[in-house]
């Protein structure tokens, strides 16, 4: 049944294949690090699975994944098992000649519809765990104890923790700035008080303790301005950093699930060789020679390659960034604390030797004279009551600013009064020091002493001068009731 005169003939799928010879020297344990498939009784053609990293093979370069053996150390091996011919291999001593035929094959092919959504498949996987993914079939290959899954884990931890680390600084600082334009109105507000200030020493200590503030707001501006480039350095690393080696994992991602999507397409095809082969059924590809399957074997090759050498830049990159993290995080965190240091520190030194208190300030004899001492006890839990509260705050206001309005009103009339009094000094005072009756009398050839005896120019000059002692006591009057309105 399985006699060479009965394959079929070989079925290359566009492919063409060169002949070579390759002179391999074995290592300490008698191998050369390859593995093969096929042969008889199924297979035609006996060709290497894959070559393993690290040996004589590998390192000789010429062997890949689907290449055909066709004789070792001049013997024909066409139409012999897998198992005679690694005999044959391990036969010879120091050094083994393999005769092969190249598989010139091209990966574009290889990627099929089928491994396109394997590939979609292993990366939606990426994101399940390992019971959602078992309980929904989904059948995917996986990397065995990959360090680099650990390595990402701590590159997510680390970039949290610098995001973290940015904004609490940023809140910091501006909390500082806002200390800082306290402080400058603090200052603004005592150099104010101090300059209108009448007393030397009060008006010294009041201008001295406002510089005092304004000084610390120039330090604390000076220490903004110092500390302000450590969150540009630590968003360098959150903005530039991190996503460069996230884009770098993201092409090692791709490449990763192109690699598994091959390793699971090939296991599928090992899975369906067995199956028929169990069944004693012949299998179209495998009697013609496997070259599908040894199209997906070299694709499986190259993918590996690309994945190893993007997975050793990963590593490489994350050691990089993770000697980074370690020296840049100390010396951004000294720097920040350096600053801050050197900012208290100036305060400090400034108050030290301040000695301002206690200062002696002139103030009214009723500074400390309120109108009420009762003090209004309110309950916040009664919210019903919130309208009658209002009416009465309102009645004390307006019993409060009564006196006042009442003294305003008394000025007011006393100012009325001194006016009027003034207009009638004006008509007492004329030439003749006479009221005007008299004149009008004397229009009528009247003597003014005997028509009025009681007014005469004697009494009305008297008469000006209470007039003249009344009008400084009402203006000396007005301006105390003014002075209180004012309080």
């Amino acid at each position: 049944m399985y006699d060479a005169s009965s394959w079929l003939p070989e079925d290359r799928r566009g492919m063409s294949v060169t002949s070579g010879v390759a002179t391999i020297e074995k290592d300490d344990s008698n191998l050369i690090g390859i593995s093969i498939g096929g042969g008889s009784p199924l297979c035609p053609c006996l060709y290497v699975v894959q070559v393993f990293d690290n040996t004589a093979s590998s390192r000789e370069g010429t062997l890949e994944s689907g290449d055909e053996i066709v004789g070792v150390n001049g013997s024909i091996v066409k139409g012999k098992s897998k198992v005679e011919v690694a005999k044959m291999i391990q036969a010879s001593k120091d050094q083994v000649t393999i005769r092969y035929n190249k598989l010139h094959a091209d990966p574009k092919r290889g990627k099929t519809l089928d491994l396109i959504l394997k590939k979609l498949k292993h990366q939606m996987v990426e994101n399940m765990s390992t019971s959602t993914a078992d309980a929904l079939g989904l059948s995917r290959a996986i990397l065995c104890n990959d360090s680099l899954v650990r390595k990402l884990e701590e590159l997510e931890r680390t970039e949290f923790m610098y995001k973290g680390l940015v904004d609490h600084t940023k809140r910091v600082l501006r909390g500082y700035f806002d200390l800082l334009m306290i402080c400058k109105d603090f200052g603004d507000i005592f150099c104010t008080i101090g300059v209108r200030e009448p007393q030397k020493t009060a008006n010294e200590a009041f201008c001295e303790f406002g510089e005092y503030h304004r000084q610390m707001e120039k330090y604390g501006i000076k220490m903004l301005k110092a500390t302000k480039p450590i969150l540009q350095d630590l968003g360098t690393y959150i903005t530039k950093a991190i996503p460069d080696t996230k884009l770098t994992i993201k092409r090692y991602a791709d490449v990763k699930f192109e690699y598994l999507s091959y390793c699971l397409k090939v296991k599928e095809m090992d899975d369906e060789d067995v199956s028929y082969a169990s069944l004693g059924e012949p299998l179209y590809r495998v009697e013609t020679g496997n070259y599908e399957y040894r199209l997906v074997l070299r694709c499986r090759s190259d993918a590996r390659k690309r994945f190893a050498k993007l997975r050793s830049d990963v590593l490489v990159k994350l050691e990089l960034l993770d000697n980074k993290h370690v020296q840049d995080i100390v010396f951004q965190l000294r720097r920040l604390m350096s600053g801050l240091t050197t900012f208290h520190q100036e305060c400090a030194h400034l108050m030290k030797d301040a000695k301002l208190f206690p200062i002696e300030v002139d103030l009214t004899r009723n500074a400390f004279q309120y109108q009420s001492t009762n003090q209004i006890i309110r309950d916040e839990e009664n919210d019903l009551d919130n309208e009658g509260d209002e009416e009465s705050e309102r009645e004390r206001r307006n019993q409060t600013q009564q006196p006042h309005i009442e003294l305003a009103q008394e000025a007011l009339m006393n100012e009325n009064e001194l006016g009027n009094s003034m207009n009638n000094l004006d008509l007492l005072s004329l030439q003749d020091s006479q009221a005007p009756f008299l004149l009008e009398s004397n229009q009528n050839g009247e003597a003014a002493d005997q028509s009025h005896p009681a007014l005469t120019p004697t009494s009305s000059a008297l008469l000006t001068t209470n007039e003249s002692s009344w009008l400084s006591q009402t203006q000396q009057s007005v301006h105390q009731n003014r002075d209180l309105l004012d309080f």
